[in-house]
């Protein structure tokens, strides 16, 4: 299914990938969208990726 999924973003095609398992989202990503409280409270481009990045967002907090 990765594969799949990157051919496609690699072809121009936005791909939403839901998933609660940290690891697999920063592996896979190229951006990622936090959310907080039901609201996005933020976006990493891929080299803003950190579990602590993600986490500060998920808990309604700004990145370093």
């Amino acid at each position: 299914i990765y594969g799949l999924m990157r051919a496609l973003a690699d072809a121009g095609v936005a791909v939403l990938m839901i998933s609660s398992d940290m690891e697999e989202v920063i592996g896979v990503s190229d951006r990622i969208a936090v959310m907080h409280e039901g609201q996005i409270s933020g976006i990493l481009d891929k080299e803003q990726f950190s579990q602590e990045n993600v986490l500060l967002l998920a808990v309604g907090k700004q990145p370093r």
